[in-house]
């Protein structure tokens, strides 16, 4: 099996039309994280952590009607209703960001969170997710999943990657060994950041995963000269170590969110099976649209062999220059 240049060209193509500031991230920057505390039986409060998310000057325009706002705190806002909220309310933000981050934390002692993803205008936050004893585990498990899925399918970069694997590669054993490797390695290292057993910054981390591409479109044109490496004979080496630096980058949509505790392991599973259902649906496509085009079309493109892998090299390239100032930002 021989993955052609002609899907890096189009990959690429539809990428840079529509901007290549999509490198990477539904991350804390594109998600808003607020903390809601039960001070009394119908009394609320709402504490914003980002500095970027524009303030609420009329926090009534978010509740549902029978709720009042109330004076603010120091940190915070207070609002109350009565009834108190129960499962059948939604509050709406008015925010465009990717997303919202809401802990609950009820006068009983529980801790409620959940991921809900915005429509661009406004982020709409159902009360059955998050009211003490009334979250759906499956409804939790559903978000993470669908932010796996969305991070590594707007992800470029790490489709990048796995693209730039794909084209080292002749066999369907080897495919599968070398994916595999890349999954597990991503999957170790996302683990441990998330969990803070071993937190790394994102600075370096975003700067590796462009050498990683840097160095795999240096391998295509090696082989596409004859030149056969260890990279070439085993790609899944190359694969898993790469893959830790991947795993890295996949958990700063999870890392620093303000999840609770309770919540961390659900997160992390879905969250990660999400990934990899982005991935596998990538890698079929790909292969898809090789059948198609060495059907049909493979003579049409073999004269743009060469400069595709060029063409990978030079925006990881552009990547990595892009990213180097972060490191030495305090």
């Amino acid at each position: 099996m021989k993955f052609r240049p002609i899907f890096l060209l189009l990959f690429i193509f539809s990428y840079l039309v529509s901007s290549t500031s999509y490198a990477h991230d539904i991350d804390v920057t594109g998600v808003a994280r607020v903390f809601m505390d039960e001070l009394t039986e119908n009394q609320y409060s709402l504490s914003i952590v980002d500095q970027q998310v524009p303030p609420l000057f009329n926090i009534e325009r978010i509740l549902p009607q029978r709720c009042e706002g109330l004076a603010p705190g120091r940190f915070s806002y207070r609002f109350q209703c009565n009834p108190s909220l129960n499962v059948d309310d939604v509050l709406s933000f008015p925010w465009s960001f990717q997303g919202v981050v809401v802990v609950a934390r009820w006068s009983d002692g529980s801790d409620v969170s959940g991921y809900f993803p915005g429509d661009g205008a406004f982020v709409q936050v159902p009360m059955n997710e998050l009211k003490a004893g009334a979250a759906s585990l499956g409804g939790l498990a559903l978000r993470y999943l669908e932010l796996g899925a969305e991070h590594i399918l707007f992800g470029i970069d790490h489709l990048l990657f796995v693209l730039g694997l794909l084209l080292l590669l002749q066999g369907f054993w080897k495919l599968i060994q070398t994916i595999t490797a890349f999954t597990v390695a991503h999957s170790i290292t996302l683990g441990f950041a998330v969990l803070g057993i071993f937190p790394v910054p994102n600075a370096p981390i975003e700067v590796l995963i462009a050498l990683s591409i840097l160095f795999l479109a240096r391998e295509i044109v090696m082989g596409q000269r004859g030149q056969k490496t260890l990279v070439h004979s085993r790609p899944w080496i190359v694969a898993f170590v790469f893959g830790l630096f991947h795993g890295f980058g996949f958990a700063g949509a999870l890392g620093e969110l303000g999840l609770s505790n309770a919540d961390i392991p659900l997160a992390l599973l879905f969250f990660n099976l999400g990934v990899e259902a982005g991935q596998v649906a990538f890698i079929v496509a790909l292969i898809a649209l090789n059948i198609v085009f060495n059907r049909y079309l493979a003579h049409l493109f073999l004269s743009f062999q060469k400069g595709l892998a060029y063409g990978l090299g030079g925006i990881a390239t552009f990547w990595f220059i892009e990213r180097l100032p972060a490191l030495v930002i305090v």
